[in-house]
């Protein structure tokens, strides 16, 4: 198994992919308790980000979008999958850097992403969480 950093495309395919698939549970839950949904609802944000921060816990780096696309969260320096405080920095801090910066935040990470070298993001850096998101090749197509 090769371990590749993961570019944009592929993280934004995860994305839209995480996106699509939570969004359907997420809307029935909250309508059974509710009786309405809004995807501005508190409800469904706290459903959402939960989804976000707890499942690559427990499931080795990954979320359902992540496993589809063949990517997965890990530390940066212990290679492991990444603990609960971390996946709060990741999720948490992160959205609050992005939203303080009306969005400059996100823009500047997508680039990033797709000119760097380590291909980290911009709130890996300015809050230190340590992560890196990385492709998983099964076998080497440059091996003949």
């Amino acid at each position: 198994m090769i371990l590749y950093k993961a570019g944009f495309w592929i993280r934004l395919g995860a994305s839209i992919l995480d996106s699509l698939i939570i969004s359907i549970p997420v809307a029935i839950i909250v309508y059974t308790f509710t009786g309405h949904y809004d995807t501005d609802d508190l409800n469904a944000r706290i459903l959402s980000a939960l989804y976000s921060i707890i499942l690559p816990v427990y499931w080795y780096g990954r979320t359902i979008g992540k496993r589809i696309c063949g990517i997965r969260i890990q530390t940066y320096d212990t290679h492991e999958s990444p603990k609960i405080t971390t996946m709060l920095m990741r999720v948490l801090v992160a959205g609050i850097v992005y939203v303080l910066t009306l969005g400059v935040g996100v823009i500047v990470s997508a680039f990033m992403v797709g000119l760097r070298e380590d291909r980290r993001t911009f709130s890996a850096y300015i809050l230190f969480h340590k992560t890196r998101i990385l492709y998983i090749c099964m076998h080497d197509k440059t091996v003949k």
